[in-house]
């Protein structure tokens, strides 16, 4: 019988270690990701009220011109647009991530300059030479969708690639955040009725979403 009690005392320890092990993952978690899931929760917000915060007809976003000249550099006859935009970017002293794209019918170039506060667009003509460089004027709701939807490694850039990095440990947290919930609830026996009222409804009501919408 002192075997036994010993046993199940040992067994009930190891228990309550886990459990506070995974507690204090959990928190220290999401205090070290409070910042990524503020700006989650918040551009989901805006995007999801977006007519409230760009209402019909008006501006989306506003480009200022930040210098307009004749660029004196030269590219290959052979330069793909990424080459084009490196060179460009470089010669700008404008050099990170971007998106590239070269009209067909013009030949015009746009390059899209991302950056978390001032994002900029690039126009270059080839047949004139003409560079207009143009800056996203500040918006709170247009930086937290853009910030939203960064992600990515493809870019190259170390702080790109961390950001891509954090991303990923934000979506490990949220799995390990459920699991661990469901885990601690069943764990408490006093909540275990009202935790399973409420796995129930929430399944339930997913699932009438996925069928209705």
């Amino acid at each position: 019988m002192p075997e036994l009690l010993e046993s199940v005392l040992a067994h009930w320890e190891n228990i309550m270690n886990l459990l506070l092990v995974t507690r204090r993952t959990h928190m220290y978690l999401a205090l070290f990701l409070t910042p990524w899931i503020l700006v989650y929760a918040l551009s989901t917000f805006v995007m999801n009220h977006r007519a409230t915060f760009r209402p019909e007809g008006g501006e989306s976003a506003v480009w200022e011109t930040e210098r307009d000249l004749i660029y004196n550099g030269s590219l290959p006859s052979d330069a793909t647009p990424a080459m084009a935009a490196e060179q460009i970017l470089m010669g700008l002293d404008l050099r990170g991530s971007y998106a590239v794209r070269r009209s067909k019918q013009t030949g015009v170039y746009r390059i899209d300059r991302n950056d978390a506060i001032t994002p900029r667009r690039i126009t270059f003509d080839p047949s004139d030479g003409r560079l207009v460089v143009k800056r996203l004027a500040f918006s709170a709701p247009l930086f937290l969708e853009q910030m939203h939807r960064r992600r990515g490694y493809r870019s190259g850039f170390p702080a790109d690639n961390a950001w891509a990095f954090i991303v990923d440990l934000v979506i490990v947290a949220l799995v390990f955040w459920v699991a661990s919930g469901v885990w601690m609830w069943w764990s408490l026996r006093a909540a275990r009725k009202w935790g399973a009222v409420c796995a129930f409804a929430g399944a339930a009501l997913f699932t009438l979403f996925l069928v209705t919408i």
